[in-house]
């Protein structure tokens, strides 16, 4: 192929640096390098830093440092090649190797060694015979110290490997006869393991080895192939040495790959687990509640009570198969998202450019980047042309990174992925330019499948959320209750001298009776409609308990890019050297037709947060029509903005698709919008004669392009002051009246010399715009003298269009916007007492900015005008984290470990964290937080697998009704738990107060069930969607520590419950002893009168606090109906023969009725004087 272009980088004759001493030739797969002790003792310098790294945190896998020092070993020291090396180098390594090699896995008599601690014991022994200087810190250790690190005897076991056994032997014999401390090798092994070790040295495998190799260590055999890494510190000569067969040109023979393939697998992620059907199901019988109630049929059937049994049994099948439809439809909507994948590259093979499945890559590879592709693995860069990449994804970067394939030097592999400027990473996007790399990392050892592996390794084990926490903390206080009360009655009964099997099945009655069967139930219903409510507004959630969650948050930790922001480039300003600003509104569309251009005669404008300028009197719109007739200076700006510029725009199907740099992107834009589009200086004749691209050195971008009178113009872009300290002169004011007709025809523009006042103007005025988060690029320009023009175009030097002697026109400032709604929702989350911290890879003076604007620092504020830096973050402790005071507002150039670690600090602060993110390297975070939150349209597969809610429509404002609806959730199940135990409650106390009294109990455990399914379950579900109340915002979140009952609402349940029961004892007390009814006919009308009482407490209990006169009767249409349904069944459980048979019931009469009436409007009237005195003394019950 050839090659990329002519001002391509290419680096095999230019990189190969000669190291100042010690140099050697080193052989790297069939090819002679020179190589020096320097290089090689850099190398083992950054495997040592990163091995003592990787054994305190895993930020870099461990056998990928090991794989890194035997490659060193294999091709550069072993045979003699260093004999000698740093000798407090090799006193780390030393102690590197030997924390690692007694390391274990397994128990008892399956205990042996890991895969990392036999390489680090083979290594030990690699450079204990091939170095000198390490065999030198090795002898100045204490036998004890190898004895209790290196753990010899596990590889002298029967069933260890030949290569264990020859390892163990190796060391020995050399220790025994380098040192006279380690002499006797029983120094060296413990003293149980002696018999062990003796076994291996008397055996004829120990007299065959030293025949045969002399105790030396195993010799690696077969292909030695190139470890996976970023190689982001070796030169490009260095790296095609490292992969043999990879031509530069012609890439892989495909008669290799089947051997690749074997050693490297295939460039695969893995797919996230999914929950089988089987699991879902069994997540939902897992819960405590529901456990108690099948251990309580369980004791029903020991009873052969089977009439209580199945009615325990449908209760926990109607909560089984709601908790099951709603989790398995969450999990098919979150499927239907589009996933990330890379699915082609265009790749090298045998000389012919191939387009392959991604999966095919193997390391060796030479693939071919194009503008606009997706990237298929991580890359080692060996040619580049202009290319730059939008790697947001995994750094939170909004701007892209301009790639080089310059060797970084460095002392650890645990760098900042945005300073691997030779590196392209998967599923990263190319935004300009073209390059070729060599694949080097794929499938899970890329950094994309580092994140995904970490993600899904613990994607079954989802956090426990407060309501389950709560409801499993009341079930046990249930438990608890059930067992004292059932010891108590059956004590008294005894004491009595009733017969115990009557007494114990009264005291099992009394068990279930505590037992609320409706609470799961209803609970899963009420977060199952929250979660239907929730999808209509494109927040699907994955679980039903993190809507309740969502509820209790106290912290909002969020990405920038792509959440808060908009995650595109627009132009917001631009300020010229006459003396105007201007203002672009709505410029985040690319539509020619959206926006207007504001001007304003001042020497310096601000644009607030979304781009929308506040009309002053000296404001004026500027038509796209007039700018060219009458605004020579902006017309100039705009001319570089559109034509020093290599992205595109385009309209098809109805949308305008962008093509290139997101900043080149918004430059277009803005031109585009202002009449000066490119296709406008096209249609005037001009052409593109010659450009230099930008490079990260010069940070300047410059193109000539040529008008229809034979006009040439230099036009250049860049950072301000490098754009700056390229010019001589600046644009004043004029009135010419065709500024597109002088530009044509080369007619002077009036000009004055820079001066000291004037740079140190620009130079405010892009402090002034920095501050407000812009991203400020300079602009200028030069007209080329006709006589250079000449001599250009019969020479062969561009030496004319150089980037000198240029005339300044002016600034522009461009900005990742907020999304529209962002603002008020943070509003709205600081008035409900959320606190809002924004995490983002971006500068913290951009981050600050946006984080200003949207009101999340409010620099009057101590508390909030607080930001902090990755790398300060890095030198801080976890407890020191902890304790910062104030807590940081705004986290900016943090890294996805920086991420984790402050959302792990903020739940060890006893907070409930929530996480929302879209790109990768928010996925550890996410799935860390006690909800996390991914966008469904811009977030990557990885990220919404590790979230509990995904936002389809990646709207920051729906979190907010999210957190609202979570709140109205929580508050549903208050009341209807407040409720169900005031109703159970009310039982337990008759139960018991009759068993204390020796009376017979009104109610047989039957008939408990049944008034706890007909006025527990229907009332209960329809106080769950009860409509949210007034305020529900404008309070504090509840504290997560408190359990879901505080003193104020269980005093609320044992006042009802007591209420409740107190008027059916009297009642039961009177019909029996006053009436002398019959026992069944008195149980009868107490039954009535306690579930009647019961459905009217659903009324009382739609607000813990509020007057049943205030919140009304038909507020709530399902309570009504509730009550009509629950009403009718307790009637037909007595008047319908068959089902009063079955529950042992008797028709009542109108006097008993009359009865039951009387007893609601006591309950109504000490109901209204409780609720009352709440709200009297109690501004907040909930």
């Amino acid at each position: 192929m050839d090659k990329l272009s002519s001002d391509s980088t290419v680096s095999t004759s230019t990189l190969c640096a000669k190291d100042v001493y010690s140099e050697k030739d080193i052989e790297f797969g069939g090819q002679v390098l020179k190589d020096g002790r320097r290089s090689t003792e850099h190398q083992i310098e950054i495997n040592v830093h990163d091995l003592v790294g990787s054994i305190q945190n895993s930020d870099i896998p461990l056998m990928e440092v090991l794989q890194g020092l035997q490659y060193v070993m294999d091709h550069r020291i072993r045979g003699g090649h260093f004999a000698d090396l740093d000798e407090s180098l090799m006193d780390r390594l030393c102690e590197g190797l030997l924390l690692l090699a007694g390391k274990t896995k397994g128990n008892l008599l399956r205990k042996r060694p890991t895969e990392e601690a036999d390489m680090a014991f083979f290594l030990f022994g690699d450079f204990f015979e091939e170095v000198s200087d390490f065999r030198r810190v090795v002898g100045r250790r204490l036998a004890h110290e190898i004895r209790l690190n290196l753990k010899i005897h596990y590889r002298c076991l029967p069933n260890c490997t030949a290569e264990q056994k020859q390892a163990a032997l190796a060391i020995l014999h050399m220790l025994t006869r380098s040192f006279p401390q380690f002499n006797d090798w029983k120094d060296l092994v413990a003293k149980d393991e002696h018999s062990t070790v003796e076994s291996l040295l008397t055996s004829p495998e120990a007299q065959d080895l030293e025949k045969s190799y002399s105790y030396k260590m195993p010799q690696p055999g077969g292909t030695k192939y190139a470890p996976p890494a970023l190689y982001f510190d070796r030169t490009v000569e260095k790296l095609l040495a490292m992969f043999p067969n990879t031509h530069p040109e012609k890439g892989l023979p495909s008669e290799v790959l089947p051997a690749l393939y074997s050693h490297y697998g295939y460039n695969q992620l893995p797919d996230p687990p999914k929950s089988s059907a089987l699991k879902i199901l069994g997540r939902q019988l897992a819960d405590f509640m529901v456990i108690i109630l099948i251990i309580a049929s369980i004791v029903e059937a020991a009873q052969q009570d089977f009439k209580s049994m199945a009615v325990l049994l449908v209760v926990i099948v109607l909560n089984t198969i709601i908790g099951f439809w709603q989790e398995f439809k969450a999990s098919k909507t979150l499927e239907a998202l589009s996933d990330l994948t890379v699915p082609k590259a265009n790749v090298m093979r045998d000389g012919v450019l191939q387009n392959v499945d991604s999966s095919e890559l193997v390391p060796g590879d030479l693939v071919i980047l194009e503008e606009g592709e997706a990237i298929p693995a991580d890359l080692r860069l060996i040619e580049v042309s202009q290319l730059q990449a939008m790697e947001s994804v995994l750094t939170g970067e909004s701007v892209p990174t301009t790639k080089t394939i310059e060797a970084v030097s460095a002392k650890t592999r645990r760098i900042p992925l945005g300073d691997c400027k030779g590196n392209a990473f998967m599923s990263t996007v190319v935004a300009k330019g073209r390059a070729k790399g060599i694949v080097v990392r794929t499938g899970t050892q890329t950094e994309i499948g580092k994140v995904s592996m970490a993600i899904n390794s613990g994607s079954e084990k989802r956090v426990i959320t407060p309501i389950q926490r709560k409801l499993a903390k009341l079930g046990q206080y249930l438990i608890i209750i059930a067992v004292v009360l059932c010891a108590l009655v059956v004590g008294i009964g005894l004491a009595w001298k009733k017969d115990a099997k009557t007494t114990i099945n009264i005291g099992l009655s009394l068990a279930v009776s505590v037992i609320p069967e409706g609470l799961i139930a209803v609970t899963t219903v009420t977060m199952a409609l929250a979660v239907r409510r929730m999808a209509a507004a494109n927040c699907i959630v994955r679980t039903l308990p993190a809507v309740e969650t969502l509820g209790s948050l106290t912290v909002i930790c969020s990405d920038k890019t792509g959440t808060l922001t908009q995650g595109k480039m627009t132009a917001a300003e631009l300020w010229t050297t006459d003396g105007l600003a201007y203002g672009f509104t709505e410029s985040q569309s690319s539509s020619p037709l959206d926006g207007k251009i504001i001007s304003q005669a001042v020497p310096s404008l601000r644009v607030p947060s979304l781009n929308k300028l506040t009309p002053a009197v000296s404001s004026r719109e500027v038509s796209p029509s007039n700018i060219a007739a009458n605004a020579p200076t902006m017309t100039l700006a705009l001319m570089v903005s559109s034509l020093c510029n290599n992205a595109s725009i385009s309209h098809s199907e109805g949308e305008w698709k962008e093509i290139g740099d997101p900043t080149e992107v918004a430059l277009l834009v803005a031109a585009t919008k202002s009449g000066l589009s490119r296709a406008t200086w096209l249609s005037k004749g001009f052409s593109k004669v010659h450009e230099k691209a930008f490079d990260s050195e010069r940070k300047l971008m410059s193109s000539v392009w040529k008008s229809s009178e034979g006009i040439e113009y230099v036009l250049c872009k860049g950072a301000p002051e490098e754009v700056l300290r390229k010019c001589t002169h600046f644009c004043e004011p004029t009135a010419k009246s065709n500024s597109i007709h002088s530009i044509i025809h080369g007619e002077r523009i009036e000009d004055q010399v820079i001066n000291e006042d004037f740079i140190n103007e620009v130079s405010e005025e892009s402090c002034s715009m920095a501050k407000e988060g812009l991203r400020v690029l300079g602009l200028a320009y030069r007209k080329v003298d006709v006589i250079n023009a000449l001599q250009i175009s019969t020479e062969e030097n561009d030496s004319h269009y150089d980037e000198a002697d240029l005339t300044f026109i002016g600034l522009i400032g461009l900005i990742d916007p907020p999304k529209e709604g962002v603002k008020d929702a943070i509003a709205r989350c600081q008035q409900a007492g959320i606190k809002v911290i924004m995490i983002t890879g971006d500068h913290v003076q951009t981050a600050t900015a946006i984080a200003t604007q949207l009101g999340i620092v409010q620099p009057n504020n101590t508390c909030t005008a607080y930001a902090m830096i990755g790398s300060e973050l890095d030198l801080l402790s976890d407890e020191a984290i902890l304790g910062l005071n104030p807590f940081p507002n705004v986290f900016a150039r943090v890294s996805p470990d920086n991420k984790l670690k402050i959302v792990k600090a903020l739940q060890e602060r006893g907070e409930q964290v929530a996480m929302t993110g879209d790109g990768v390297n928010d996925a550890p975070a996410i799935k860390c937080a006690s909800v996390g939150i991914a966008m469904g349209l811009a977030g990557t597969e990885i990220t919404k697998q590790a979230a509990d809610v995904v936002i389809a429509d990646d709207n920051f404002a729906c979190i907010v009704s999210a957190i609202e609806e979570g709140r109205h959730v929580f508050d549903n199940i208050l009341k209807f738990i407040v409720y169900l135990l005031s109703c159970n409650g009310a039982e337990i106390f008759l139960n018991l107060v009759c068993a204390i009294s020796g009376m017979e109990l009104p109610f047989g455990t039957v008939l408990i069930l049944w008034a706890n399914i007909i006025a527990d379950v229907p009332p209960a579900m329809a106080i769950g969607v009860e409509p949210k109340e007034i305020g529900i915002m404008n309070r504090n979140p509840r504290n997560p520590k408190k359990g879901v009952l505080t003193k104020v609402t269980w005093t609320i349940v044992i006042f009802q419950a007591f209420l409740i029961c107190a008027l059916t004892v009297g009642l039961y007390v009177i019909d029996l002893m006053v009436l002398k009814m019959p026992l069944s006919a008195a149980q009868s009308v107490a039954f009535v009168n306690m579930t009647t009482m019961q459905l009217l407490q659903s009324f009382f209990s739609r607000s813990i606090s509020q007057s049943v006169f205030v919140t009304g009767i038909f507020g709530n249409k399902w309570i009504v109906g509730a009550f009509v349904l629950s009403f009718g069944a307790m009637v037909a459980g007595c008047y319908i023969p068959a089902l009063a048979s079955w529950l042992l019931l008797e028709q009542i009469g109108w006097l008993e009725w009359c009865q039951v009436l009387i007893c609601c409007v006591i309950m109504t009237a000490f109901v209204e004087v409780e609720k009352c005195i709440i709200r009297r003394r109690l501004t907040d019950v909930l």
